[in-house]
């Protein structure tokens, strides 16, 4: 392999060259034209859970720079796509795409005008905090977002419907699996061939939510 010259990088930033210039899935990635190697996550999660089809509502959040939304994309013809980030992503076909903070007071309303107040068949968030070395920081930080994911998906989805969603397992990680279970009548956790071993990352696929 070789050396990597630039003196001016840190450790980490050529610990992060040198794992993607090896990874499998970001050469796939690369070649099948996909913006990220987490398509390929839900490329797979959908193949053994078939959840993802055409005609559907479906919310992205977190969606940049649109791995996820390119699948969507490529499945939901027919079905109308709004995918969200507080960061831009480069138009994709069949996508609505909005810079846009979820957490922003106005978002329910503004996700029930852009259906036509109809209620979604599927919300993604494969979102995640920018690592800071500190490992539960950095679970408690992402699956805080996790549980505004699903705090959204309870006023938006309908009775039968997925969420997925991503956490990282750790410490703090019970309080997101006991919302969820208390919102959904099926819990299923994934941990995808395509996420990284070393990587805490895992999913959940909530099934139905509950009739309350």
């Amino acid at each position: 392999m070789e050396k990597f010259k630039n003196k001016n990088l840190r450790a980490s930033s050529k610990n992060w060259i040198s794992r993607q210039a090896n990874d499998l899935y970001a050469r796939l990635a690369k070649r099948e034209g996909y913006r990220s190697r987490s398509a390929f996550k839900l490329i797979e999660i959908n193949k053994k859970f078939n959840f993802l089809k055409n005609n559907l509502n479906i919310i992205d959040l977190g969606s940049a720079p649109g791995g996820w939304s390119q699948v969507i994309s490529n499945i939901n013809k027919h079905g109308k796509n709004l995918s969200v980030d507080i960061l831009q992503m480069e138009k994709i076909n069949n996508i609505y795409f909005f810079k846009k903070d979820f957490n922003d007071n106005n978002f329910l309303k503004f996700v029930n005008d852009f259906f036509n107040d109809s209620k979604v068949d599927l919300v993604f968030s494969d979102m995640a905090v920018n690592t800071t070395g500190n490992r539960d920081l950095d679970a408690f930080k992402t699956n805080s977002l996790a549980l505004e994911a699903v705090n959204l998906s309870k006023n938006v989805l309908k009775n039968q419907s997925y969420l997925l969603l991503k956490f990282f397992t750790g410490k703090d990680d019970e309080v997101l699996i006991k919302n969820v279970k208390d919102l959904f009548e099926k819990i299923t956790r994934i941990k995808p061939g395509s996420s990284r071993k070393d990587s805490r990352e895992m999913y959940l696929l909530c099934k139905n939510l509950k009739i309350i």
